[in-house]
């Protein structure tokens, strides 16, 4: 049988501010882990709407994506069912914007908090994945990409799934 692949697409939010990142505690299938602002893309959503729409829900605050950090792939077994997922991540850096006090946080985020990036190093073992680090340390080696280098087709955000304004296949 030969089946698609199909990777989970996820966005992040690499948020700092005066030398510490922000991060989310969560209940996991795998317990209590540290994680970036993060989750799956919604149908319909480009990935700048999917990170500051995961950022809310899950810090309260509202996060203007302002530049990709990077595009990252990553694979993962769970070890109680042996599922085999691979995720594929944007993460953004941007400016983090007010919070929404009357706003709760998503279901399984216990709380957010403010990690220098040498705890966030220290607390490796906690983490959801390997990509809550490297996203850190791409962030602190500077690493920026323009928003221009992601771009969402209007088609994904149309009703249905269809383009406004059909366009000739191109040729390849």
């Amino acid at each position: 049988m030969n089946t698609r692949w199909k990777p989970s697409v996820t966005v992040a939010a690499i948020i700092e501010r005066e030398g510490r990142y922000l991060l989310v505690e969560e209940h996991t299938p795998e317990g209590l882990r540290l994680n970036n602002p993060a989750g799956h893309l919604d149908p319909g959503e480009s990935p700048t709407e999917g990170v500051a729409r995961e950022t809310l829900e899950e810090t309260a605050h509202h996060f203007t994506p302002t530049a990709l950090v990077g595009v990252y792939l990553s694979r993962f077994q769970r070890a109680s069912t042996g599922e085999d997922i691979t995720y594929l991540r944007f993460a953004y850096c941007g400016e983090l914007g007010d919070f929404d006090a009357q706003r709760h946080l998503d279901t399984g985020i216990v709380r957010t908090l403010w990690m220098t990036p040498d705890e966030i190093r220290a607390s490796a073992g906690r983490h959801r994945s390997p990509l809550v680090l490297r996203c850190v340390e791409d962030h602190l080696a500077g690493q920026r990409y323009p928003m221009e280098l992601v771009h969402t087709e209007p088609s994904v955000n149309a009703p249905g799934g269809v383009d406004p304004l059909p366009r000739a296949t191109p040729s390849i």
